[in-house]
């Protein structure tokens, strides 16, 4: 069995080799994650990780072991592939249309650096949409940039919003996937609950795979507002009492207990409720290290786009973004530090997760660019930003359900948050209302739309012949 390299010590056992011999009937990894982490393991390193597409900055500190391992990485296979050797091999219907790259091309080129300018945009693409972490945004953005590029995405069946997500995610929950047609794919980016070996059953080797990851503490506050109406939730009056008497509102076999515990270890694959050894939680911590390119925070969401800007070799207007699916002010909670700890404790390995992943990020910015050049770019993106908000919105900013004009781009009102939109200004010429249209257009709106414009035959049988099917035609 080939031993894939450990990052924290060196041990004369594998992976696959330690859980082994440590599961039992209540394994903090399940019977899936356990079986798809073993395979990652007895083929050594994932087969779609490659080299950093960062250029290092001169600097006497030395690059960090994950570094290290990415230089190690096959690079040629994911640089070499341009677009039209890509689009004249697939067959599965593109959702940009004719044209679709007219809009990228009509935009003046706002800032490019130095790697963006020598490198190729990436264009097979996995994101891990982890739930309450900003991620609607992130998908917004992959959205954009695959419906402007013409590329294909790998959408839910039958035009659901979520790839079999709260289940382990299946290569058959996507639409249009048959055994062979991997190459045929370029984003993958709706809710799921990430299992490697069938992800690579529908992307091709080359893929870039990232995600967004939160702080436990905000991520409990808002997963307690937003999904209120869950079982776990459902009775506590507050957070605080929920977390002073778990027992009271907590079953751990409720096939919703994920939203109250763990969320992100549950996205990411792992058992929430798992009674992680201190060996486990490293093998959680490589086993996500070792599957993902890039893992973002949503607290530092602009440094996040700029690494993954970089990443990508996109430009900047391909990452700008308004904030999407947040919530009003009134309906957030503060906290006492004593519930914060409470939180910690009870979201262990979420706490884990995002303690390791937040001193990563921060490494990778300090290796591949440095924190003078990560603020220039930061503040170019904000101006970028602002000067977007100015030409495309009313008033220059969010607006609650209440006062928006267009009911096509209102997002959905879910649990006891109230969900903010946008109001576009009048009068925009053609290319600018198409970009301002496509930034604040809600997720299942916008998933809906590239639904049609990718399936438009599958579209018309599902409005035939299933009730309350709306494909939002006028959407974008």
């Amino acid at each position: 069995m080939t031993k894939a390299a450990d990052p924290f010590s060196k041990k004369p056992e594998s992976t696959a080799e330690i859980i082994a011999k440590e599961q039992t009937s209540r394994s903090p990894f399940g019977k899936v994650a356990g079986s798809f982490q073993s395979q990652a393991e007895a083929t050594g390193s994932p087969s779609h990780r490659r080299g950093s597409s960062s250029t290092p900055a001169t600097t006497a500190a030395p690059a960090p072991d994950w570094v290290t391992k990415a230089e190690k990485r096959n690079e040629a296979a994911s640089w070499s592939t341009n677009r039209e050797s890509l689009q004249s091999k697939t067959t599965v219907p593109r959702a940009g249309g004719a044209g679709g790259d007219a809009l990228a091309h009509s935009l003046p080129a706002i800032y490019n650096s130095s790697h963006t300018a020598a490198c190729k945009p990436k264009t097979h693409v996995v994101f891990l949409k982890v739930h309450k972490s900003a991620s609607s945004t992130v998908m917004n953005i992959l959205f954009r940039f695959g419906e402007t590029h013409n590329l294909t995405f790998a959408l839910p069946i039958n035009g659901a919003s979520q790839l079999g997500y709260p289940h382990y995610f299946l290569a058959e929950s996507v639409e249009g996937f048959t055994v062979g047609n991997a190459s045929e794919f370029n984003i993958m980016c709706h809710h799921m609950r990430f299992q490697q070996v069938q992800v690579q059953r529908v992307m091709p080797s080359s893929t870039f795979y990232f995600s967004i990851l939160r702080n436990p503490i905000h991520l409990m506050e808002s997963s307690f507002t937003y999904y209120k109406g869950s079982s776990p939730f459902s009775h506590a009056q507050s957070l605080e009492e929920f977390l002073n008497q778990p027992a009271r509102f907590y079953n751990a076999s409720a096939p919703d207990s994920h939203y109250a515990k763990n969320l992100m270890a549950f996205d990411f694959g792992f058992n929430h409720n798992g009674n992680f050894s201190a060996k486990h939680m490293q093998l959680m911590l490589r086993y996500i290290e070792e599957a993902f390119d890039l893992l973002l925070l949503s607290e530092y969401f602009d440094e996040s786009m700029v690494l993954l800007k970089e990443a990508l070799c996109w430009d900047l207007d391909s990452i700008v973004s308004f904030p999407l699916n947040s919530r009003e002010g009134s309906t957030r909670s503060p906290l006492s530090e004593s519930t914060a700890e409470k939180i910690k404790s009870w979201n262990r390995l979420d706490w884990a997760i995002y303690r390791h992943f937040n001193r990563t990020f921060w490494q990778r910015i300090d290796w591949s660019m440095g924190r003078e050049r990560m603020q220039q770019e930061v503040r170019v993106l904000r101006e970028r930003r602002e000067q977007l908000a100015k030409t495309c919105l009313q008033g220059g900013g969010s607006v609650g359900p209440h006062k928006l004009r267009d009911k096509s781009l209102a997002p959905l009102q879910y649990g006891k948050a109230t969900i903010l939109g946008y109001n576009l200004k009048p009068g925009l010429d053609e290319v600018m209302g198409q970009l301002c249209r496509r930034m604040v257009t809600p997720e299942l709106q916008y998933s809906r739309s590239l639904y049609r414009r990718q399936f438009p035959e599958k579209t018309r049988q599902l409005v035939d012949t299933v009730t309350g099917w709306t494909p939002f035609w006028g959407a974008i």
